[in-house]
């Protein structure tokens, strides 16, 4: 049976619930030019190929003025709105981190830029559970590619065979099997539809991925109690 040391966590869509609110920012700046952004292309584009909507905009003729400027248009709005949100912890997941946290290391690899990410955890107590936090600044190319799981293992100081990725996007699962990492996936309503073929395994619950993480750590099988606190 597998055995882990260490855990990497992607933050959007498994820590915290921000996604939607992100597609809201994206959805909201492309409708005065014509763009109806869809739930569908904002998983396609965004969560699974890595490239936005800005084509849009450039394939109607606008310049790239334009897509700078929404682009900073677009930072603010999401902080806006990331600020107003009432509660941003997926539900369950505190329980999970601390019945992990006495028994491995963990990290987070987030393509979310700090200022984002720091407001998204203001008020969520999650990140004492984390040994260290690498956000979009700190490595070089975004998921995809694998340099912030690569990082991660290197600041985790373990190999790949010995971890885990927890992730819910399509490049997220490549960007952590590209690093050798085995990689769970959570459903969410964004990505329900998609196979997630290359993950170690799909859970749909946070009291799912808890029973999974916990089969990876001896001695940790969480109770029944507590699995139920996970729902």
């Amino acid at each position: 049976m597998k055995t882990i040391q260490g855990v990497l966590w992607d933050n959007d869509g498994v820590l915290v619930d921000t996604e939607q609110l992100f597609y809201e920012s994206n959805r909201d700046l492309l409708l005065p030019y014509g763009i109806d952004l869809t739930p569908k292309q904002f998983f396609d584009w965004f969560l699974d190929n890595n490239y936005g909507a800005w084509h849009v905009l450039l394939g109607q003729g606008h310049e790239i003025e334009l897509v700078e400027r929404l682009r900073a248009e677009r930072t603010v709005l999401f902080a806006e709105r990331l600020r107003q949100a009432r509660r941003l912890a997926m539900p369950g997941i505190g329980q999970v981190l601390a019945a992990l946290r006495p028994h491995v290391v963990m990290g987070v690899v987030t393509s979310a830029y700090e200022q984002h990410f720091r407001i998204s955890h203001a008020a969520t107590g999650l990140l004492q559970h984390f040994d260290f936090v690498l956000t979009r600044e700190m490595y070089g190319e975004s998921k995809p590619a694998p340099d912030g799981y690569e990082l991660g293992l290197q600041r985790l100081g373990l190999a790949a065979a010995d971890c885990v990725a927890v992730e819910d996007s399509p490049r997220g699962l490549r960007a952590a099997n590209a690093a050798g990492l085995e990689c769970i996936i959570v459903r969410n309503h964004m990505n329900r539809e998609h196979a997630f073929d290359g993950a170690f395994c799909v859970v749909e619950s946070m009291a799912e991925l808890g029973e999974v993480l916990a089969s990876f750590v001896p001695g940790m099988a969480p109770a029944h109690g507590q699995l139920e606190a996970f729902l």
